[in-house]
């Protein structure tokens, strides 16, 4: 059922032309005969009057003769592009369909070649040559904004160093925010800090859109960050600011510098952490023990691992351990082996796992000597699992837990069907981006999808209607537990750590109740807390049903 709009209030809309160019606001064929005549529409739409459900099934009726997944993907940016409404519409009520072409894997193609299907700008790009006017710039936006999503482009999934190419992850993530925690659209704003790039070829590329310059270091970069999140903060104070995508030797340390200054967090290091930890807490519903007595191996030791285990030891720390005690079951293994105290090499976000160990050089010889019971992949080496790791778990443990996280899929450290056969099917499998289900012996295996997406529009949500001034750790761990309770026993039988995404939006919602219960019973807001705290996060979120706009 749509609501209709105040007179005074459709009064105010754009007529004619610049409202069929609003992509909030314009229904295309759906708008009525009567909206026809009184917004300066007639004559400038065919005649027939189409159903928003009419549309969303043409949408999806043309979308699914696209041959190649970024063709989609291009489709479906365009439909936002001309109609939010009818986008979010189709997104919403066809989720498992296509979430993955707005976001991953389909996003990690669209930016290696965003500068060659570039049309649409969307969002702001800023650079070095922005100093001392970021405020100006930001203000051009002309929006109230309640959530931004900035990245400069170094670590843009597995993928690396994109530069300004990146810009489609914040552009993806802001989708998600909409479609699936109902943040809205008009409210988001994706950001690029383009302060250049060393990936050669696009230095080289004459079709590149962003600066062809190195990357710029050291107290330079750091003083254009300040000014922006000064600025950021200053023009929209009460958007919510997540990092995205930041290369390690800036991720940690910026989290750390504006973490109790701004309301702010980094999805990469805290949402991968949260979803993480409510995988296996998950997982322990079918393996059986406690947290506390999990050991875990990481396969890489950059900002999505360091977050996992930091947040982990500190939910086995609530289980009664100290702190040391629990990140002792937290074990790394980076690029050039085990991270142990006796090596001389480690970045300084590595040394509060490094621990008094013998030295391993590599995973299988890792796996062999701590005997763990899980182990986790963040390394962005494809096929880093093989058969003989795989094995070599399932020989340890009955149930061994096998989180292959890397995004896009070309990067997953294994597929659900290698997990399962090499662990003779009795692997607990969950992976970053999405696999179909695995039929062995005429036995169905239908894996998690452990995706960052399952927590941070919820998070980002719950800041947002709470207006909380500071995002902290225990917002994730809350997000992580009402996840995990949101998993059925039918999704535990049939081998799925995390609840089906078709339901995410309920999903967002009860973590985003979560969060706010953290953020009022600790005063991380000036807004008082409603009566029924429930139904007022349900009331703020974005219904793309058309409105009636007479």
């Amino acid at each position: 059922m749509t609501t209709p709009l105040a007179k005074e209030e459709a009064a105010r809309l754009p007529q004619g032309v610049a409202l069929l160019r609003e992509p909030l606001l314009n229904k295309g064929t759906s708008f009525t005969a009567d909206e026809r005549e009184t917004l300066g529409l007639r004559g400038l739409l065919p005649p027939k009057i189409f159903t928003q459900q009419e549309r969303v099934d043409h949408v999806l009726e043309r979308l699914r003769k696209k041959p190649t997944d970024l063709e989609k993907y291009l489709y479906i940016s365009e439909l936002r592009d001309r109609n939010e409404q009818l986008f979010y519409r189709t997104l919403i009520d066809n989720v498992e369909e296509i979430a993955p072409l707005v976001y991953t894997p389909t996003v990690g193609q669209a930016c290696q070649e965003f500068s060659n299907i570039f049309s649409c700008p969307r969002g702001i790009y800023l650079t070095k040559y922005d100093r001392g006017q970021i405020k100006k710039v930001l203000r051009n936006w002309q929006r109230d904004v309640q959530v931004i999503v900035f990245t400069d482009g170094e670590r843009i999934l597995g993928l690396g160093d994109l530069g300004a190419n990146g810009m489609g992850i914040p552009i993806g993530k802001l989708s998600l925010y909409t479609g699936y925690a109902g943040i809205d659209p008009g409210g988001c704003l994706p950001i690029t800090i383009d302060v250049g790039t060393n990936n050669k070829a696009l230095l080289q590329s004459s079709n590149y859109i962003g600066l062809q310059e190195p990357r710029l270091r050291g107290e330079a970069y750091d003083e254009l960050i300040d000014e922006f999140m000064a600025a950021a903060h200053e023009v929209f104070p009460n958007a919510l600011l997540q990092m995205e995508d930041f290369g390690n030797v800036n991720a940690f340390r910026l989290l750390q510098r504006y973490r109790d200054q701004y309301p702010f967090f980094n999805d990469d290091i805290q949402g991968t952490a949260s979803v993480a930890l409510a995988g296996i807490l998950s997982a322990l519903r079918i393996t059986g023990g406690k947290l506390k007595e999990q050991r875990l191996l990481f396969l890489g030791a950059g900002e999505a691992g360091i977050g996992m285990g930091s947040l982990i030891a500190s939910a086995m720390a609530l289980e009664g351990m100290s702190e040391e005690e629990a990140r002792r079951n937290c074990w790394f293994v980076d690029s050039k082996g085990l991270v142990v105290k006796s090596r001389s090499d480690l970045a300084e976000h590595k040394l509060l796992f490094a621990h008094d160990y013998p030295f391993q050089p590599d995973l299988l010889s890792a796996i062999a000597s701590l005997r763990p019971t899980a182990i986790i992949g963040a390394s962005a080496q494809a096929g880093a699992f093989t058969e003989k790791e795989l094995s070599l778990m399932a020989k340890i443990n009955e149930r061994p837990i096998i989180f292959a996280l890397s995004n896009p899929t070309s990067r997953s450290e294994c597929t659900a069907e290698t997990a399962y056969r090499c662990t003779d099917k009795r692997a607990v499998f969950a992976s970053g981006s999405p696999f179909p289900p695995v039929v062995i012996d005429d036995r169905t295996f239908v894996s998690g999808q452990s995706n960052n997406a399952y927590i941070f529009p919820g998070v980002g949500l719950g800041i947002v209607a709470s207006r909380a001034t500071t995002v902290t750790d225990e917002m994730f761990a809350a997000a992580a537990r009402s996840l995990n309770d949101q998993v059925t026993q039918a999704d535990l039988d049939m081998g799925r750590i995390f609840p089906s995404l078709a339901l995410i939006r309920e999903v967002s919602f009860n973590i985003a109740v979560a969060v706010a219960k953290i953020v009022f019973a600790r005063g991380l807001t000036d807004m008082k807390e409603p009566d029924d705290l429930a139904g007022f996060i349900r009331a703020t979120m974005y219904d793309p049903t058309y409105r009636q706009y007479a």
